[in-house]
């Protein structure tokens, strides 16, 4: 992980233009690739960003890198340019493999009951393993649909943005691997609010509300597949 805290400005170019004037902002750059721009406010959400995998260039003048410019480019060719003005702090720390997020009960007990009874996605689904793992974090269900095709799915108890982002980082590093590729994904949560699935959507992810009283016993279940 790599913490910079500089005076900068930020433009984007993709499928949208954005543009940061100049101010003091905080820059993480982890592990995985992703850049992210941070403001004082906003509490965990970033200004803007760059998912994984990218590249960065740092085209470097002037002392401590003052006046250089960052240009973060992914594979779409987007890119997030970052000119600096002035550099107020610069560190990297290794935070080494996280052990992931320990589900509470409920969660863990829809990932238990959806894997049972996998079927309940669609007709023909067959469950490849719960937890798979990867090298960023265990998908929390790995299974195939009725034409052999890989397909991950996220559980949360309130979806949200950052669990849509979750499931995009593995989406991307699952279809690596030519063994599972191509692979969809499938984000499922009790509630799912609008501007998660409106990401999801976009992103070509499919959403499915999950009724959590009626997996626990109610012989004539459903889920609500949108």
């Amino acid at each position: 992980m790599r913490l910079v805290i500089a005076r900068c400005s930020v433009d984007y170019a993709g499928r949208l233009t954005a543009h940061l004037p100049s101010a003091p902002r905080l820059i993480l750059v982890k592990a995985d690739g992703s850049v992210s721009i941070h403001a004082d406010d906003r509490a965990y959400k970033p200004l803007n960003w760059m998912s994984p995998p990218c590249t960065l260039k740092e085209d470097g003048k002037g002392a401590e890198g003052a006046d250089s410019v960052w240009t973060v480019v992914n594979k779409a060719g987007e890119k997030l340019i970052i000119t600096m003005e002035e550099i107020l702090h610069d560190s990297s720390h290794e935070l080494g493999v996280d052990p992931g997020l320990i589900k509470d009960g409920v969660e863990a007990h829809l990932q238990e009951l959806l894997a049972d009874r996998i079927e309940t996605l669609g007709q023909g689904y067959t469950l490849i393993r719960r937890e798979y793992p990867t090298a960023i974090g265990p998908v929390d269900i790995l299974c195939r649909d009725s034409d052999g095709a890989t397909v991950a799915v996220e559980l949360k108890r309130r979806g949200d943005i950052d669990g849509v982002e979750q499931l995009t980082r593995y989406l991307e590093l699952l279809n690596r691997d030519p063994h599972l590729a191509p692979v969809r994904g499938v984000f499922a949560a009790q509630e799912i609010k609008p501007q998660a699935r409106v990401l999801a959507t976009d992103r070509g992810i499919g959403c499915v509300v999950l009724d959590y009283n009626a997996m626990r016993g109610i012989e004539d279940d459903k889920l609500r597949l949108f």
